[in-house]
Parts: C-alpha cells; structure tokens; sequence
C-alpha cells in the first residue's frame, strides 16, 4: 500500500492512498471460503458450490468490505508510523478520489482529508498567580450541626397545646350542608402560606375546635386536595370554611446532646464526651471544607490554563464537516449555536493530554476505587447518612464502576485532579484564609 501526503497547511492536509492486489487478495480469498464452506445454494451439497458461481455472486461486495477493512488498518498504522496528532477523525475527499470500478480495476486510490492538532503550551509558570483557599471553620458552623444531629436523631412524641413546627391531627367538617367531613385530618399550620390562617392554631390543645378557611390558608388547590382527600377540580372550587376539632398533637422533639446521641452517630464508646463530640464535627467539616476549596482551586486553575490557550485556532471548517459526518442527525442551526463550546472542550481536551505528560500522570486502579467511594460517601450524606461504613462505601462504589459512563467520568476527573494538584507547583500559590459566607460569593 503506498500513502502520498500533501503539505499541512492551514492545519489540514490530503492523505491518498494507494491499494494494489498484494493489499487484500489473499483475505478475499480467505473469506470467499469461508462463504463457501456455509453458503445454502440449491443443487449443491454445502462446501461444494462453484469458486467461479460465488465470485459472481458475492465478490464485489466481499471485495468492497476487504479493501474497506484494510483501508481502516493502512490510516491508523500510517497515523501512528508518522505521529500524527489529528483532530477528529479522516474524512473521505470525494473530489480528489477517482471513480471505483470494481469490474475494471484491481488497483485502488483513496483520498482523506486530514486535521492535526495545533501547537500549544499549556504549562503554568510563576507568573500565574492562583489562591489555595482555607475555609474558617467556626463554633456557629459546629454549634449547627450539632443541632443537625440532634434533630435528625430525635423523635416525635405527644404535645398538649399547638407550638410552631407541630403537625395537628382531627376532625375537619365543611360549614355547610351535607359538606365535606374528614376523619382523622393532618396538617401542619407552619406550611399555611396566610399567616393569618396559621396563627388560629397557636396555643390550641386538645379538644379544642379552630374554624379556619382552607384555600386561604393555603392559597394551592394541590395542599388542599391532599388534605381533604378531594379532586384538584374540587379543591379549586372549594371556598368554604372548615372547622378543625382538635384530637392529637405530635411535635418533633431534638435528641439530648448526651451519650446516646453521640453513639448513634459516632457508634458506640467512640466519644468521650460533648467536647470530644464537638472536636470529630468540627474536624469532619474542616475535611468537607477543604475538598470545597480543592474544587475551588481546580476552576481556577483550569481558568488560567484556558486563558493560555484562548488564541489557539483550529481549522473550523474541518471541525464543523467532522461533526455533522459523526451527528447525522444535528442540523446546522445547532451546530453553529454548540460549535463555541464544543472548541472550548477541545482545547481543555488538548491541554489536559499535554499536562498529563509532561507531569507523567498515572491513574491507577486504587485512585479510581478511592475517587468512586468520597461520590459514594458525598451521595449518602445528601441523605443524612453520615457515618456509613467503609465496607458498604466499597460496595457501592464497585457497583458504580460497572457502569462503563460512570467509569469514564471518574477516571476522567482523577486525572484532571491529579494535574491540578501538579500545577500547585509550577503556579504562584497565594494562601488566604477566608469565611465560609466569603467563600460561597466567590462563586456568585
């Protein structure tokens, strides 16, 4: 096979190949047996019908698949043999290849138009100036989350008079005739949106009975229907007002701060004391913190890196063929709204390959594991759970690699951890401690 390359200019080039008899005769054969071993042609045994009959029959399309397979192996070895950095992938120059005659010809010329990357660097030095932040992890931040925890760690016990939070059981009854009656009602007078309406409730004990007017309390057909058990249409309808006798009254009461709470969220004898308590929150928010302030570096960094390669063109033209050839279905309102984002994505793409390997970036198998169980970890505690244990961590995040996308991303995100921490070095590093509320605005 013989390759002919024109000049890259403007970053694009010509790449034609040649394909001559050598290249795919013998694996034409090769599968012209093996049709013949399974092919069902009437009136001869199978394996025995005519070379001459399945060369008719099926040689064009055999060879057109051959030569379409040895065309795919000669561009990536010639790729690989000459260093080629390409963006994309070939693309097939219709123009510059000749008109193929399978009946005619045993010699064959393609030609593909080609992208290579642009030259770059994306290297960090002194003069960029990034800031590791330390978040200020202070007694407020802990005194709330020990209130979190007795809160999620308390229970609902029986109240005699309606404070703010309680959820109020009893009797509903429309004021009209023949009206709506709910046994056994529910609800919460601190989700009423009139105020109004709400303050009926306050000090009321059992046995007591409340006239109030739902819809006004409530101002939403959706809270209403709920409640009464009634159609969304009725509730829209419903203006009347209700009486509410009073049968019960439940209220959630926070945990002591005491022994037994710190063993449901510690386990047990692993606090000493509230002082002990408090140390283990505080130290779980100063980890939390600093994996925000990890993240916090990372965009910044990434920002820096992308202002270096801001005013690195790419042939735009190439791009845009290569995208619709592999978005069939993409039209071009779309791909001219997406183009900028997608060359933004490039050019992160590029410079990320070029970090990785001047730094020597290695991901290995324990740094996906470990990055797959903190998502783990993050995940449950958006649920409240805490302390779940390292065994189950690992579990789940097992589970989570056997997702080929999940996968990807987190290797993705190792790496890209990886060569922001490198970058720590190279960089002007400015420490500054700063306020959690200060932090949050950094990212308005």
């Amino acid at each position: 096979m013989q390759f002919n390359q024109t000049e890259i200019k403007d970053l694009t080039a010509v790449v034609t190949l040649t394909v001559e008899p050598a290249d795919y005769q013998e694996a034409v054969q090769k599968e012209l047996i093996n049709i013949r071993k399974k092919a069902n042609i009437p009136g001869f045994r199978p394996g025995m019908a005519p070379k001459g009959m399945l060369q008719k029959m099926y040689g064009k399309s055999i060879l057109a698949e051959v030569i379409n397979k040895v065309i795919g192996e000669g561009l990536n070895k010639y790729i690989e043999e000459n260093n080629l950095n390409l963006l994309g992938d070939p693309l097939p120059n219709e123009e510059l290849t000749p008109e193929v005659n399978f009946d005619t010809q045993d010699t064959f010329s393609f030609a593909f138009d080609i992208a290579v990357a642009p030259e770059f660097d994306a290297m960090l030095n002194g003069k960029n100036k990034l800031t590791q932040y330390t978040i200020t992890v202070t007694d407020e931040m802990v005194d709330n989350q020990v209130k979190s925890y007795a809160q999620r760690f308390g229970e609902y016990v029986q109240a005699e008079v309606v404070e703010e939070g309680d959820v109020v059981k009893g009797l509903l009854t429309e004021q009209k005739e023949n009206g709506i009656v709910k046994e056994n009602g529910m609800l919460t007078p601190a989700y009423m949106s009139d105020k109004e309406q709400a303050k009926l409730f306050a000090g009321a004990k059992v046995g007591d009975v409340i006239t109030f007017n739902p819809t006004k309390a409530y101002g939403n057909s959706v809270e209403v229907s709920s409640m009464l058990g009634i159609s969304k249409e009725e509730a829209e309808a419903l203006t009347s007002e209700f009486t509410f006798e009073l049968q019960g009254i439940t209220r959630h009461q926070a945990a002591a701060i005491d022994g037994e709470l710190f063993a449901k969220v510690y386990g047990e004898n692993n606090v000493a004391d509230e002082a002990d308590f408090r140390a283990r929150i505080k130290a779980e928010i100063e980890q939390n913190m600093a994996e925000d302030a990890k993240y916090k570096f990372g965009l910044d960094a990434k920002e820096a890196v992308m202002k270096k390669m801001a005013k690195v063109e790419f042939p735009e033209a190439f791009l845009k063929r290569w995208v619709k050839a592999t978005n069939e279905k993409m039209t071009d309102e779309e791909l001219e709204k997406d183009f900028p984002a997608m060359v933004d994505e490039l050019r992160w793409h590029l410079a990320k390959d070029q970090l990785a390997k001047h730094f020597n970036i290695q991901v290995e198998k324990e740094d996906v594991e470990a990055y797959a169980k903190e998502v783990a970890r993050m995940q449950f505690m958006q649920y409240g759970l805490m302390h779940v244990e390292d065994s189950y961590l690992a579990n789940y995040a097992e589970q989570m690699l056997k997702d080929e996308k999940q996968l990807r991303g987190i290797v993705e995100r190792v790496a890209e951890n990886k060569i922001y921490a490198a970058l720590k070095g190279v960089a002007k590093i400015e420490e500054k401690e700063i306020s959690h509320e200060d932090f949050g605005k950094l990212f308005a």
